[in-house]
């Protein structure tokens, strides 16, 4: 393995919290392989890892951008005062557009009784849609929350990290360390660790995503979020885990998100609901 370094300047209670209804309580306002640096890969086209990571974690965005759509997965755990809980999510993102739909699956309960119904989510600049919220919401409506609104910037709040967002969070990379290259799910690519700073980021990211992550670096207690990505030979993120950490009332809470994509060129097709399918009333807490 080769490691280098690069620098840029410059309980269960609360778990559940932020788990069963980050969709419910953020919402509601509470918030190894042997690579080398310019190695060649055998075609006459240089590695990935030939250039400098810090532009390559920094493009990362604009290359998904140019790949279109792409199918996802995402795993958000949750750990605080000794209790765990993940939340997963599957679906497909269209990177020009900035448009996902995923199908969000909750836990089951600390009492081991059935989770949720799982929740549509439909992703979109600015805003977050979602479907079979519960909380009151009926069944056959829509939440839209304004993500710009968000203290996490929606980095959190739906049990899943928006692609984009997850991508954009990679414009603020510093402390880079090439972890070496390696293999996932048959395709080759290149680990690299960091820390990305929130506010860093904002100020680089695209207009659509700028204002999330803008709420985002107000919004935390930290602005260091540690990474680790997996870029393929053509500079695409393959697989992106990003490490928040928060202070709410009570313990500290840890959150893990991870984002996997694959599928590349698919074409993704998401419509928003019409105005009269949003629903306005009160949403129950508890």
């Amino acid at each position: 393995m080769v490691v280098q370094q690069y620098r840029d300047g410059g309980g269960a209670r609360a778990v559940r919290a932020l788990a069963v209804a980050g969709v419910i309580a953020l919402t509601a306002g509470c918030f190894g392989g042997d690579g080398e640096s310019g190695a060649s890969d055998g075609s006459g086209r240089r590695s990935v890892a030939a250039d400098r990571p810090l532009d390559l974690l920094g493009q990362a965005a604009d290359v998904l951008v140019e790949a279109g759509g792409a199918e996802t997965r995402t795993s958000m755990e949750t750990a605080a005062g000794g209790t765990r809980v993940t939340i997963r999510a599957q679906g497909a993102y269209d990177f020009r557009r900035q448009l996902g739909r995923l199908k969000v699956v909750l836990p089951e309960d600390a009492a081991g009784a059935d989770g949720h119904r799982p929740i549509t989510e439909l992703l979109a600049p600015g805003a977050l849609y979602m479907k079979n919220r519960g909380a009151g919401v009926p069944d056959d409506k829509w939440v839209r929350i304004d993500t710009t609104t968000l203290k996490d910037g929606n980095l959190l709040t739906g049990g899943v990290t928006d692609p984009m967002a997850a991508a954009e969070l990679l414009r603020g990379a510093a402390d880079v360390t090439y972890a070496g290259k390696s293999e996932l799910a048959g395709v080759t690519v290149h680990h690299y660790r960091g820390v990305a700073d929130l506010g860093r980021a904002a100020r680089a990211a695209s207009p659509q995503s700028r204002g999330a992550l803008s709420a985002a670096a107000k919004g935390f207690s930290k602005d260091a979020v540690p990474f680790d990505a997996y870029l393929d030979e053509d500079g695409r993120l393959r697989k992106v885990r990003h490490r928040f950490t928060f202070s709410s009332e009570g313990p500290e809470v840890s959150v893990v998100s991870t984002l996997l994509l694959y599928g590349f060129g698919l074409p993704v097709t998401v419509t928003l609901p019409d105005e009269d399918a949003i629903y306005t009333g009160e949403i129950r807490q508890g």
